[in-house]
């Protein structure tokens, strides 16, 4: 194989792999049974760290 095509077999998977994994994540995120995990996370800086460390 030459650069040239690998190059071009890089440019065009690595766009598809690169378009896949944002897919992924994006519905990762937006998927309804994830919701209570990203709200408790959201609320862990404004919890109090002295409540925190009696559990």
């Amino acid at each position: 194989m030459t650069h040239a095509e690998v190059s071009h077999f890089a440019q065009t998977w690595g766009l598809v792999f690169l378009v896949v994994m944002f897919a992924t994540g994006v519905i990762y995120a937006l998927w309804p049974s994830n919701k209570h995990k990203f709200d408790a996370a959201a609320r862990l800086p404004l919890e109090d760290d002295a409540a925190n460390k009696e559990k």
